[in-house]
């Protein structure tokens, strides 16, 4: 199923695309689904964040070619951090290149929606809490990300409006362990990897997580980014693809002075 929130005529909600057509369900996917009968064709629709104002967690250092790339030592434990709900943007939506950044770069991700929340989940239960997969884009400002992890610390340079746009569905039924992922920037392919190369997988991340706190339905966890990552600029537009998921497209802006 491809689960998608949208808005129409002021309205907004929850349904599943089925070809061109979108069947609006009764409330959010968190549970039993059930349509209303109501249902419209996906041009007449605007596509949101597939997650209303969700908790984000983020992963860093978690694809082995991109700890490579870095030059940094191998996480042993996964390294998180957290981004504001108001970094969510949807499909389409402008990403706002703020007046103070020098250095902003994408990161093509796989998000992990959760489904049912829990606590202290093993790691062989943890698909069981997972409605599906959506893609993100984790925006970062590097010089401010510097900045922040030489003092021990890492929000703002995640943080700022705009800073991860996540869509466009969520797709259920996917293994998560060997999806193709990647990035393009103004139709040039800059990311292309696989879950495959993930250090620590789905199942981990949800373990780990869920070991310190409750997991909540609606929650996000984006996994992380393969290699290849790099800067954009206003004008540019940033495109994530996923097998089995799609494309979440964005253009790049400049803040007004």
């Amino acid at each position: 199923m491809l689960i998608v929130r949208f808005e129409r005529d002021g309205r907004r909600a929850y349904g599943d695309l089925d070809g061109d057509v979108v069947h609006e369900f009764e409330g959010a996917p968190f549970g039993v689904v059930h349509r209303t009968g109501k249902a419209w064709p996906l041009a007449q629709l605007r596509l949101l964040a597939p997650v209303e104002a969700p908790r984000v967690f983020g992963v860093g250092l978690n694809y082995v070619a991109h700890i490579a790339e870095s030059g940094s030592a191998t996480p042993t434990t996964p390294l998180l951090f957290m981004k504001p709900s108001t970094a969510v943007i949807g499909p389409g939506d402008p990403i706002v290149y703020p007046r103070e950044a020098g250095l902003v770069h994408f990161e093509a991700e796989l998000a992990v929606v959760i489904g049912r929340g829990g606590r202290r989940i093993a790691p062989a239960d943890a698909l069981d809490h997972v409605l599906g997969y959506t893609l993100a884009n984790d925006v970062s400002e590097r010089i401010i990300q510097k900045t922040e992890m030489d003092q021990g610390a890492l929000l703002v340079g995640k943080g700022y409006d705009g800073f991860c746009p996540l869509g466009p569905v969520i797709a259920t039924g996917l293994d998560p362990a060997d999806i193709r992922i990647g990035a393009r920037v103004n139709g040039a392919e800059r990311q292309s990897s696989s879950t495959a190369d993930l250090l620590f997988s789905v199942r981990d991340l949800v373990a780990y997580l869920s070991g310190a706190m409750t997991l909540l339905p609606g929650d996000v966890i984006i996994t992380g980014t393969p290699s290849g990552v790099g800067p954009i600029v206003p004008g540019d537009v940033v495109e994530i693809f996923g097998d089995g998921i799609g494309v979440l497209s964005n253009p790049v802006v400049a803040e007004p002075a």
